[in-house]
């Protein structure tokens, strides 16, 4: 099968429906992604008063007054992610977001996207993770930055128990932006194929570092899904921008990671149909007399 590519939009629209549908056409019709992906928070519930009226800790990046209303203004309601979603089947291709919080979880799935994505910074919220294994009846793919390895055989047995092991796609990740190419680690893979092949439905990449690489690496160690951050622009105020692609990048990842996926298999046959007319042309083979001679 080959690999899928998700462009993660995110935040990176700024608040902007028009930019939103604008990514989407891009991933859609010029890249040819096959999913693209935004978020769904509640702030409320997933800051602390303090924390929601504190100032942006990058004022440069930062859309409101305090780190509260900085993340209001980034986010859509649940109609506009039904407007957006309906975009993106318009344009034959998938919508997903990540889910911050319960209530988002609860949200998002009553729009039965096909996935659903539970962020590395959130892989430890059990209750949202039972809301998702409960009430959402598509794949759930979790990142895996930032997490330990008792952690992980923690999150899979949950959704063991919970019956939706096999649902889950888990990405290997390292939460950084952007992420320097030795600390992507991507022999991480290979660690979770064996440790929870069997258990999962699959094994994914989420990369945020520069260029795509590394992502063929990653597509050559098996993954079947490649998650990478998506933007019109990576000089546009913002903190996920440097660590995006832009929709050539985009593009580039999309066509090489089929290419390579395509390319990783055994031989069918001894001599391939395409070898059979260079082999009858070209092939030296000794004459049956030499060979009896010999």
């Amino acid at each position: 099968m080959s690999v899928k590519v998700i462009a993660e939009v995110g935040c990176n629209h700024k608040g902007e429906m028009s930019i939103a549908k604008d990514l989407i056409k891009s991933a859609a019709d010029y890249a040819k992604a096959d999913v693209v992906k935004f978020q769904k928070r509640n702030n409320r519930e997933l800051l602390t008063e303090q924390q929601y009226n504190a100032p942006h800790p990058n004022p440069a990046n930062a859309y409101g007054d305090t780190y509260g209303a900085h993340r209001e203004y980034l986010e859509f309601d649940v109609d506009q992610h039904r407007e957006l979603k309906d975009y993106c089947e318009a344009l034959g291709i998938e919508y997903s977001t990540s889910v911050w919080d319960t209530t988002s979880a609860r949200e998002m799935a009553t729009l039965a996207p096909k996935l659903l994505k539970v962020p590395s910074a959130c892989n430890l919220h059990f209750e949202m993770l039972g809301v998702l294994a409960n009430d959402f009846g598509g794949e759930i793919h979790l990142s895996l930055g930032m997490t330990t390895q008792a952690e992980e055989e923690q999150i899979v047995e949950f959704f063991v128990q919970s019956g939706r092991a096999k649902d889950v796609v888990l990405y290997a990740c390292t939460s950084g932006y952007p992420v320097a190419f030795d600390d992507l680690c991507l022999l991480e893979i290979t660690r979770l194929k064996e440790k929870f092949g069997d258990s999962v439905k699959s094994i994914a990449f989420s990369g945020h570092h520069l260029g795509i690489a590394a992502d063929m690496a990653a597509v050559a160690l098996g993954v079947s899904w490649i998650e990478r951050h998506f933007t019109l622009d990576r000089t546009w105020k913002g903190t996920d921008h440097a660590a995006s692609l832009e929709p050539d990048g985009l593009r580039r990842l999309t066509r090489d990671a089929r290419a390579v996926s395509a390319a990783l298999r055994y031989k069918s046959t001894e001599i391939l149909p395409v070898e059979r007319v260079q082999r009858d042309k070209l092939k030296w083979r000794p004459k049956p007399n030499a060979v009896k001679a010999a």
